[in-house]
């Protein structure tokens, strides 16, 4: 192994590639040639001495050396770009950046609150902030493209090189405009939901688990008529014109339902409630301008509305 050999690049174009599992998306993204991210990585195998990535039918694969190998480079990049960041705003007297990844129900919920808070902080600090799903937020944070994300606890496997603060928990609402036919009817809300447009969180979306887990031990197991989405706007937009249920997390529907514009079915969701927080990478030391920003979240969710979650009926 000759680590003398391990330039900048070198971990640049094995992060993109592992982030893409594409040469020729990480070659795209970093404006080079396919060519010239395989010699790279080529390179850095034989610095170090191991294969990092194998063909694995059309696409690629990353070794277990790879894995391995992909926590150390996304924390050493992390590192490094925070050390060039600070020497710019030492040196132009610019305000740090602070990059911010927030679940759609926590931008809705929780970071309004939080950044009037930190205004009054007078950090005079630049904020960015980033909605996704939470695998893909946490995948910023990991390779540095983010300094904290607000959002649900992953699985255990994804959460290597990770510290959580958990803030509150959450759970997900069948919520539908007012004066919807199920809010009348007599009869189970599961027996009907079939009659339904249903809007659904995509498998890849961290409740998604939990809403399957919780329809079938309620005796759905298929909804034909469904819409996938992440787009709180659209899913606001097509419930107050439709008879859809739309199946989300309780913070993104707060200031609706406590404004008479949508209803929860009665439907005791509490089996769906997974923890919300804060989750940071393990070597990643925060500013003063970030700890104040992570009190004042701290204190956004701790002055949060709460919904009244229905009991079944």
């Amino acid at each position: 192994m000759n680590t003398s050999r391990v330039k900048f690049r070198h971990l640049q174009a094995f992060i993109e590639v592992a982030r893409h599992k594409s040469v020729v998306k990480a070659a795209g993204f970093l404006n080079v040639s396919q060519p010239a991210v395989t010699k790279t990585i080529r390179e850095l195998e034989e610095a170090l001495g191991v294969a990092l990535v194998e063909r694995d039918g059309r696409g690629i694969r990353i070794t277990r050396y790879g894995e391995a190998f992909l926590k150390h480079a996304g924390a050493a990049v992390a590192a490094l770009r925070q050390g060039l960041d600070s020497v710019s705003h030492e040196r132009v007297g610019d305000a740090p950046l602070l990059r911010v990844g927030a679940l759609p129900t926590v931008a809705s919920h929780i970071m309004p609150r939080a950044m009037d808070l930190f205004l009054k902080e007078r950090t005079w600090s630049r904020i960015k902030i980033v909605t996704g799903e939470n695998a893909v937020l946490l995948e910023q944070l990991r390779f540095g493209d983010l300094d904290l994300v607000v959002g649900r606890l992953a699985g255990a496997d994804k959460m290597a090189g990770f510290l959580f603060e958990h803030l509150y928990s959450e759970q997900v609402v069948f919520a539908v405009r007012a004066g919807h036919p199920l809010l009348a009817s007599e009869r189970s809300p599961f027996a009907e939901l079939g009659d339904y447009t249903i809007l659904m969180p995509p498998p890849s979306s961290i409740i998604r688990p939990f809403v399957d887990r919780f329809l079938i031990a309620n005796g759905v197991s298929s909804l034909q008529n469904q819409i996938e989405t992440v787009s709180d706007s659209f899913g606001r937009a097509f419930v107050l014109s439709s008879d859809a249920v739309w199946i989300i997390s309780a913070g993104v529907v707060t200031s609706d339902i406590g404004e008479g514009r949508l209803q929860t079915l009665p439907i005791d969701t509490s089996d769906t409630r997974g923890p919300v927080g804060l989750t940071m990478r393990t070597d990643a030391v925060p500013s003063i301008p970030m700890s104040l920003l992570m009190q004042t979240i701290r204190e956004a969710a701790a002055s949060r509305p709460l919904i009244a979650m229905p009991s079944a009926s």
